[in-house]
């Protein structure tokens, strides 16, 4: 898994890496990350860990927008983009792992 820290300003460089995973910092939308990078490179990340911080209905759609943005469930390991901030509410994380676990896991058309 590789993952460079403001490494999403070169994601172009990134393609051919042949590494396993590439893990997108949330300084970079998904959207636009997996466009460069494209439909078969595995990608992990990237929501902005300050979105726990904000109420259950916004956690649960930055899940599903983030998601939705590497391709649909099943298409990418979701993440925060840079881990759990000191202060963030407990019950917050929660809401993330099980809005994580619903959506996540929603079979496809």
């Amino acid at each position: 898994i590789y993952f460079a820290n403001g490494g999403s300003s070169y994601l172009e460089l990134q393609r051919d890496m042949g590494c396993d995973s590439i893990c997108i910092d949330w300084s970079v939308d998904m959207a636009q990350a997996r466009k460069i990078l494209g439909p078969d490179v595995p990608v992990s990340g990237n929501l902005d860990p300050t979105v726990l911080f904000g109420s259950k209905e916004q956690i649960e759609q930055a899940v599903r927008d983030c998601i939705d943005k590497a391709g649909g469930p099943g298409e990418h390991l979701l993440n925060l983009g840079h881990g759990v901030m000191q202060g963030t509410p407990e019950i917050a994380v929660k809401w993330l792992v099980d809005e994580c676990k619903r959506y996540g896991t929603v079979q496809k058309e």
